[in-house]
């Protein structure tokens, strides 16, 4: 394989980012809680990282812009839809496991 070109390697992360979300949006099974505790990042991290990134470019989008985004969907709507309670078992395992940057 040669070198990548910057613009080839961003085409390709922005096409696995892309990936991911579809995926993410599937697996409503998924709890974000779930991620958290085996991943160390949710789709709210996912959601932070990319208002983080269009800040640093100089772009304001807002929290609930960047759910949007991630979620496909409002947080809220998200939220009424697929979120369910956390177990204890998954409350105590993300006190264990919680990140630094959460």
């Amino acid at each position: 394989m040669g070198e990548l070109t910057q613009q080839q390697q961003t085409e390709f992360e922005a096409a696995a980012f892309r990936r991911l979300l579809g995926h993410l949006r599937e697996r409503t099974d998924v709890q974000n809680i779930d991620l958290m505790n085996l991943a160390g990042f949710c789709r709210n991290c996912l959601s932070n990282w990319y208002q983080e990134a269009a800040g640093q470019a100089g772009v304001e989008i807002s929290k609930d812009d960047s759910r949007r985004i991630v979620y496909g969907m409002s947080y809220d709507e998200w939220r009424n839809l697929h979120q369910s309670d956390a177990s204890d078992a998954q409350k105590a395992a993300f006190e264990v496991n919680k990140p630094a940057h959460g």
